[in-house]
């Protein structure tokens, strides 16, 4: 995967609460993927921007997948919270 590949999957599935390379890498419940001159790096910040789960690749294919696999899980995980409380 390279980033075009990417950013047509975050947009034709409407993916969300991300930072794609951005400079604000402390956003609120987001996936977050960087990198620096060796290494890419990917993980989530919980509800206070604090940086959780974090994973380091040493290939760029490797992190956007895992980066669209958690922004996928960050759908589905939203879209069960708002399904339960529409039951009540």
């Amino acid at each position: 995967m390279d980033k075009t590949t990417a950013m047509e999957i975050i947009k034709n599935e409407s993916l969300e609460n991300y930072c794609f390379f951005c400079e604000d890498i402390n956003k609120e419940e987001a996936v977050v993927i960087t990198e620096n001159d060796i290494e890419w790096i990917v993980f989530t910040n919980d509800e206070r921007g604090t940086k959780i789960s974090e994973k380091v690749y040493k290939e760029e294919s490797k992190a956007l997948m895992d980066f669209i696999e958690r922004l996928r899980g960050g759908r589905a995980l939203r879209q069960y919270i708002n399904g339960k409380r529409g039951v009540d």
